[in-house]
């Protein structure tokens, strides 16, 4: 249980592809195996938004409450958002600036 794995589009895939990453394109409705077959055989699997958001959401909680393998949800090129800026956050978190 070594391998990266990602669970997602294929544009997004090929990138983490050319990265190493081992990468399932599951079709419509076929997201829940997908994250399944990667757990099987992942030391860390990488989520896209898109794909996350079909799979039943007592699914999601479990794979990522489980301590083997560390499962994400990453943005994709079809979701669109952006990943939260983590040192504003951690700066107001600590208190150190006010939300705006």
């Amino acid at each position: 249980m070594s391998a990266l794995y990602y669970v997602g589009d294929e544009a997004s895939g090929a990138g983490f592809r050319l990265a190493g990453a081992r990468v399932i394109v599951p079709r419509d409705g076929e997201e829940a195996a997908a994250l399944q077959a990667a757990r099987a055989d992942a030391s860390l699997v990488l989520v896209s938004a898109s794909a996350a958001a079909r799979i039943p959401d007592q699914a999601l909680r479990a794979a990522r409450a489980a301590l083997a393998p560390l499962v994400l949800v990453v943005p994709d090129l079809r979701d669109g958002t952006r990943p939260p800026e983590l040192a504003a956050r951690l700066r107001r978190e600590l208190g150190l600036e006010a939300d705006r």
